[in-house]
């Protein structure tokens, strides 16, 4: 037989014994995920355990059977990449909490929020950076960059939003809820552009110009990620509030729905910004106009689709990150010195937690200042639930410890090691120890917030996530009629002791005279048969 022939058939075996051991992979981790959801199911009136920790753990004892089948020498089934994780798993998360989101709550609070996400983790990065360049020196862990230590910083400043989805339930405590995942996510966003910053700067010869730089070039991204992600979701509502696609095809809105959401995402990791902001408030302005735009059927369709991709794309999360808290490999370095890796992570641990209390309680004073009425300020017991839902990291810290420490997922060297296995400790010691307990806690501080909470949890009809609630009930008090309420203010004090509530009444003025008849909207799309809107009853151009 000719030496070719032999050649191509062996390279043909191979790519067959590849190709189903990637399938084997695959569907053990489908199955895994259906076990998730299925137990998340049995648990779900358990007030101690969510599912982002029912797959924590399912991932922890799966990789404990793979360690055992494979006598040591792997622990999962697929391998880490950030590009898994930022492309593809936390792009449907992120957009659709933009999407669900109860936007009177959000932007009632946004000031509060952008005090607490941006501000807030940059005095966190500080002390976490100056505490590990302290403390970390000391134990000798092996690190020689500064860069390093600003890195650490930026990888533990970053919360993680997945888990407070689970955790905190926006019906039940809509505030805290609002400030907490807000925070989140303006939080990841700056911690990724903190650590992008610390990679792409000369941190040793740091002066006032490469310091004003830096903000600039910070500043420059909160904005342009905003705008792209604004910018994205009005085109998408401008497109099929003129087209009515929803004439011959449901399938082409809903599909340009997806896509144009996805594509926010992409153009603002194209173009270095922060996709994080970007895809979050392009969900934000679909849901305002976009979802308005398109047919009743195509409604319910986005809205539990949006909601299924984030729900997958959580599990899978967790459950990886618990099956990969076990690769031997990383542990290996640090078997002849576990306490130097569990003094590092309790280090790391306290700094996170000192770090967070360092701007929840001053910033929240500060807050309450600019608050008129009692009901509007952040409580102590507020305050505290907020600094205790906060102190949960997940997977954007693994994430950017994998990308500082690590190439391709694998590293030789001990202090990298030491880093990456303390950072999964501190990221599985605070999901599971902090999300179980947060649960409790909101209970315990907050007794009587859920009840209350609940009998107004219709109060935003335009959001997707009220829409069958505003199906069933009436819409008065809705945003829509609000405005008349709301007083004008008369003097200085007014705006700046109620400022968030002052632009709301002229955005809402702006919104109705300029925004909804342009892109369209609730009560602005005009009736046409078979056209989005079929009620006869809405305002016409």
């Amino acid at each position: 037989m000719d030496l070719g022939v032999i050649t191509e058939m062996a390279n043909q075996v191979t790519v067959s014994t590849s190709d189903h051991a990637s399938v084997s992979s695959i569907s053990l981790f489908s199955a895994l995920l259906c076990g998730c959801i299925v137990i998340g199911h049995l648990l779900e009136e358990n007030r101690w355990v969510n599912e982002s920790i029912t797959a924590l753990l399912i991932g922890l004892v799966t990789g404990v059977v793979i360690l055992l089948t494979t006598k040591g020498k792997s622990s999962h089934i697929l391998v880490f990449s950030e590009d898994l994780f930022f492309i593809y798993l936390l792009p449907p998360i992120i957009f659709n909490a933009g999407f669900q989101v109860k936007k009177k709550q959000f932007f009632r609070n946004f000031m509060t929020i952008t005090l607490f996400g941006a501000v807030g983790t940059l005095i966190s990065f500080s002390i976490i950076s100056f505490g590990a360049i302290i403390l970390l020196k000391k134990m000798d862990v092996g690190l020689t960059d500064i860069g390093d230590y600003l890195a650490i910083g930026a990888i533990f400043a970053a919360t993680d939003s997945v888990c407070t989805l689970q955790v905190l339930n926006q019906d039940e405590t809509p505030l805290l809820y609002s400030l907490v995942f807000g925070e989140g996510v303006v939080n990841d966003a700056t911690s990724v552009v903190l650590f992008n910053a610390i990679q792409n700067f000369d941190l040793v010869h740091i002066d006032g110009t490469i310091a004003l730089k830096f903000f600039g070039n910070f500043l420059y991204l909160f904005l342009a990620s905003t705008v792209l992600g604004v910018a994205t979701g009005l085109l998408s509502a401008f497109v099929i509030k003129k087209l009515y696609f929803g004439r011959h095809s449901t399938d082409r809105e809903v599909s340009l729905m997806m896509l144009m959401a996805y594509l926010s995402y992409l153009l603002a990791e194209l173009f270095y910004l922060s996709g994080i902001l970007t895809v979050f408030f392009c969900g934000i302005v679909m849901s305002h106009y976009t979802w308005h735009n398109v047919t009743e059927s195509s409604r319910i369709t986005t809205k539990h689709t949006f909601a299924t991709l984030s729900f997958i794309a959580e599990i899978f999360i967790f459950l990886y990150v618990g099956m990969d808290a076990l690769d031997i490999d990383k542990w290996r370095f640090i078997s002849d010195s576990p306490g130097k890796s569990i003094g590092i992570s309790s280090i790391l641990l306290g700094l996170v937690m000192v770090g967070r209390a360092a701007f929840v309680f001053p910033l929240s004073f500060l807050s309450n200042l600019s608050k008129k009425f009692s009901h509007e300020k952040i409580e102590f017991k507020q305050q505290v639930t907020i600094w205790w839902a906060g102190l949960m990291r997940g997977a954007v810290s693994m994430a950017l410890a994998y990308n500082q420490f690590t190439s391709a997922g694998h590293t030789e060297l001990p202090a990298n090691a030491i880093m990456i296995t303390s950072t999964i400790t501190v990221v599985l010691f605070s999901t599971v120890v902090f999300g179980l307990l947060t649960k409790p806690l909101v209970f315990l501080l907050l007794p009587q917030q859920g009840l209350k909470q609940q009998m107004s949890s219709i109060d935003d009809p335009t959001s997707p996530k009220s829409f069958l609630a505003a199906l069933l009930g009436s819409v008065h008090g809705s945003e829509i009629e609000e405005p008349t309420s709301i007083p004008r203010p008369s003097s200085l004090r007014v705006l700046v002791t109620s400022p968030t509530r002052t632009v709301h009444y002229y955005w809402r003025k702006f919104d109705d005279a300029v925004m909804r008849p342009m892109f369209g909207g609730r009560g602005f799309v005009p009736f046409i048969p078979g056209s989005p809107t079929e009620e006869p009853n809405v305002h016409p151009f």
